[in-house]
């Protein structure tokens, strides 16, 4: 035994350094991507424009599929027997539930949701989406527009985050020692040519760079959003000067929170972000339009659950190319890129926990969690333009969602203080989500769950860094990387195909390790 613990001693201080193919990879497109901008900042725009068009259109309706097959064999396991197996051979899970679901709240979709949370709905409410025929901004177009945002940001979206493939890993690395990296989602298929090959290290490199451009947009936004809150509230100038300051003093908080740890920091941020959203929505929903918030919900979830499949399988044959490109498969490709450090940060917080808790919490809970969110945020400002004490309706169409989300904020009971308290709330979720991903990123980098601290370190710095750069060369340009996500959506979702059948496959043989079942699965060969 000893000499098993040092031998791991001596891999442990190897792999602090790192995948050095991944490194190379993820380095060398951030390098490149911020070069070929500096030097061409058009024909950059208009390279990844066009792909992001191609992957739209080509791979739209693959995407769809795979968001609906997660999802519905998520749900079918975790009604089975299986179900009940623990995550980590661990009998008492490692937090307790509310630490638990604070992190996954936080960190999963945290950034980009309370981003769009004010602005979606609105834009759905006055440009009726395809699935609905209801007239733009009247009382019909209320449930249709919050339905449409449910759809993007519902049931679908987390479910692809952290339900199959975060059991796949976690039975992988818990009980047959693999490292917490994409490439084990693939090893039922390649064996140890991928663990060890250049194939792993590329698979590897594909899902940090999707997560780095999936997460520097957040960050940048975040920036220019605190930035115009701040002038319009305070007076102080919106400029890159303000954007940038903005930039050092998130970095320093998510970067600090990276690297105490899921146990401290990342924890204490997301216990903090949900006292504070949970004062906010208190706050909304009793001093706001309580009844027309209620009623909204209802109905909505309602036409959310009777159009769910209509909205889900919708395409650009039966609707506008442009409308399924920026809505529907934008978003679908943005969680696609996340999921496979998404899982393995979801399976490396969930130890003790069952199979069926971890599937509910991410693929129920939390979903339902983010549509009394988006209702509050976004049902908010649907009232006041339907009132008439706001009017979104130019800032929406030119997709300024910086503006809706300080305008809704405003005409909130308590005005300039609930702005105040609302762009407080959205810097820190995006905070949360750049901790969690920093960390995630190291584990990849390390193979580990106990990444070196300065690993953590350097890719929470990298990514406000490259912020940093692509808004000095102006927002758009961090636009145009959120696209890139999409492209990276293509190989990310080939890795994450083998799950639909190796995560059913890891869970029965979880419950039958665990003596949970018995003579109910085919053996796992693996």
């Amino acid at each position: 035994m000893k000499n098993e613990n040092l031998k791991r001693g001596e891999d442990y201080s190897i792999a602090q350094l790192g995948d050095p193919v991944v490194l190379t990879l993820s380095i060398g497109f951030i390098v490149l991507f911020v070069g070929f901008s500096l030097f061409d900042i058009t024909a950059v725009a208009d390279l990844i424009g066009n792909g992001f068009a191609w992957t739209a259109k080509t791979f739209g309706t693959y995407f769809q599929m795979l968001l609906l097959a997660t999802f519905f064999i998520a749900i079918g396991l975790a009604c089975t027997p299986a179900a009940k197996a623990k995550i980590g051979n661990l009998d008492q899970p490692e937090m307790s539930t509310f630490r638990w679901l604070s992190i996954i709240m936080c960190t999963l979709l945290a950034g980009g949701g309370v981003f769009f949370a004010a602005g979606e709905p609105i834009y759905h409410f006055v440009v009726t989406p395809p699935a609905f025929t209801s007239e733009p901004g009247t009382a019909a177009a209320v449930s249709n527009a919050m339905a449409q945002s449910f759809m993007h940001w519902g049931f679908l979206a987390w479910a692809v985050l952290g339900t199959l493939a975060a059991i796949v890993l976690a039975h992988a690395h818990y009980v047959k020692g693999k490292p917490l990296q994409p490439r084990t989602l693939l090893y039922a298929v390649f064996g140890e040519r991928v663990m060890s090959g250049w194939l792993g290290s590329v698979v590897d490199a594909c899902c940090v760079i999707a997560v780095v451009a999936g997460t520097v947009g957040p960050v940048g936004f975040l920036a220019t959003q605190m930035s115009f809150g701040l002038s319009e509230l305070f007076g102080l100038t919106d400029g890159l000067a303000t954007q940038l300051a903005i930039l050092v003093g998130l970095a320093i908080i998510y970067v600090t929170s990276a690297i105490s740890g899921i146990h401290r920091g990342i924890q204490f941020l997301s216990r903090l972000n949900v006292f504070l959203a949970l004062a906010v929505a208190a706050i909304i929903f009793v001093f706001g339009p309580t009844l027309f918030l209620t009623n909204t919900y209802f109905q909505s979830m309602g036409q959310y659950v009777s159009s769910f499949m209509e909205m889900a399988t919708m395409t650009a044959e039966t609707a506008p190319g442009w409308w399924m490109q920026w809505w529907t498969v934008f978003f679908f490709a943005w969680f696609i890129g996340y999921a496979p450090l998404m899982a393995i940060f979801v399976a490396r917080i969930s130890r003790g926990r069952s199979i069926r808790d971890m599937i509910l919490a991410v693929a129920v809970m939390a979903p339902v969690a983010t549509t009394i969110w988006f209702t509050l945020m976004g049902g908010s400002g649907i009232y006041y333009q339907m009132t008439g004490a706001i009017d979104l309706a130019e800032a929406l169409n030119n997709f300024r969602f910086d503006v809706a989300t300080l305008t809704v904020a405003q005409a909130l009971p308590g005005g300039s203080f609930m702005a105040l308290a609302i762009l407080v709330l959205t810097t820190i979720f995006v905070a949360t989500t750049g901790d969690s991903m920093s960390y995630s990123i190291a584990v990849v980098s390390s193979g580990h769950d106990q990444p070196n601290t300065f690993v953590r370190a350097f890719w929470g710095l990298t990514m406000a860094g490259m912020a940093a750069i692509l808004l000095y060369m102006g927002a758009g340009q961090i636009s145009v990387l959120q696209q890139f996500i999409v492209i990276t959506a293509i190989p990310v979702s080939l890795i994450l195909l083998p799950s639909l059948w190796l995560g059913p496959k890891a869970a029965y043989a979880m419950a039958r390790e665990q003596n949970l079942i018995t003579g109910q699965a085919v053996p796992n060969r693996s």
